[in-house]
């Protein structure tokens, strides 16, 4: 859930520590008469991804020559079929983005000020007065991140368990964001608010806990009515505590040691309530492309809270570009120019999604964790910028 560049590294190692035995298979899926021709290039590129040792992937791409989609590698350990390209899969802390638009519809409404202290609000846990709703989606808050904070110094601070056997055994268990935000506040800050930049899951289980206040629902109900519902995102849903999976799905696995002996096991099926509305969400590469879309091009928030969103902090550089409001802004150079995006990750599943600023043009995927003796840190960098850059430059 991590996306700073020091976070950028974990993510990665994450999603190679939850790597699976597959066979490299390749797919893909062929366009219909309204479709976009094949793709080859992004074919190969995919299989680029599988090559380097993730289990499967699947891809959809509009753009100026039409709608593309593929697929490459397995679906499911040890099986030959290849992944669905309108399989749902976890998106990870690609949630943030709807998780700010929801609250920046909000703002929209007056129902409260983007520089407007969300303490009184939310009194029962003597948030810092100074914190307002712009640190909490721009991650300056200085709140500590409940599923672990990474220090200066190289060392981490344990929140609760998302990793190893520990997290294994509690995949199933539910944590109220309540719990979690409580959890991040009984820790001392890491910095005052406004002062620098740091990714922290816990500013976005605060917004989710503030769009509750300032609206009187649950905010799943919300999200289904102002988002979701409009944009007949039907593949689209904040599960809460809910551990299944809508079909079709590609399978996640996710590797640890226990007792020192390495396992693999499939968590497809998890409790996600343990991230909240920092990456709980579940949808499908064609929702994900119909939101961006939407939001970029305009349809979903006023031009002025546009431009908030994608005013970018300084000190947030990662390899997704700088950090604005709940999105990165990412300058992919002369004759590409510049896209927006989210990526997220959770144990055993990736999730890609980019648009240009008009929402003309879109990039979204599903990553899962693949061949345990292959890891695929040190090539997923140049695999995604080479992927993005065949999409957003014609290279």
């Amino acid at each position: 859930m991590r996306t700073s560049l020091r976070g950028t590294k974990n993510i990665v190692r994450r999603v190679g520590a939850a790597a699976l035995a597959a066979a490299l298979l390749t797919g893909l899926t062929m366009p219909t008469a309204s479709a976009a021709p094949a793709r080859p290039d992004l074919q190969r590129t995919m299989q680029e991804f599988v090559d380097a040792g993730f289990g499967g992937m699947q891809v959809r791409v509009r753009d100026e020559r039409g709608e593309w989609t593929g697929s490459a590698g397995s679906r499911e350990l040890g099986g030959t079929a290849k992944p669905p390209t309108n399989g749902h899969f976890r998106v990870g802390s690609t949630t943030k983005n709807f998780t700010a638009t929801l609250v920046l519809q909000l703002v929209a409404e007056g129902r409260i000020g983007l520089d407007t202290p969300v303490a009184g609000f939310l009194p029962q846990f003597g948030l810092d007065s100074r914190i307002t709703v712009r640190m909490l989606l721009q991650h300056t808050s200085g709140l500590f991140n409940h599923t672990g904070q990474y220090n200066p110094d190289g060392t981490v601070t344990p929140g609760i368990p998302w990793a190893g056997k520990e997290w294994v055994d509690l995949r199933f268990h539910t944590y109220r964001p309540e719990e979690l935000v409580r959890l991040a506040v009984s820790k001392s800050p890491v910095f005052e608010p406004g002062a620098r930049w740091d990714y922290s899951n816990t500013n976005y289980v605060v917004a989710r806990l503030l769009v509750e206040k300032l609206t009187g629902r649950p905010f799943a109900e919300e999200l289904d009515r102002r988002i979701l519902r409009p944009l007949k995102l039907r593949d689209t849903l904040s599960p809460g505590a809910w551990p299944g999976m809508p079909q079709p799905y590609a399978h996640a696995y996710y590797q640890y040691d226990d007792g020192g002996q390495r396992k693999t096991i499939d968590v497809t099926h998890q409790n996600p309530s343990w991230i909240s509305s920092a990456g709980d969400m579940i949808s499908t590469t064609k929702d994900l492309q119909t939101y961006f879309s939407a939001l970029q091009s305009g349809k979903l928030l006023p031009a002025w809270l546009m431009t908030e969103m994608r005013k970018t902090h300084p000190g947030s550089a990662s390899l997704y570009g700088f950090y604005g409001l709940g999105q990165f802004s990412q300058d992919l150079g002369p004759g590409c120019g510049i896209v927006l995006n989210h990526n997220g990750s959770n144990n055993g599943y990736g999730a890609l999604m980019y648009s240009t600023p008009d929402g003309s043009k879109t990039l979204t995927g599903s990553i899962t964790a693949g061949d345990p003796e292959n890891d695929p840190v040190p090539s997923y960098p140049a695999a995604l910028d080479k992927l993005v850059k065949k999409v957003f430059c014609g290279k």
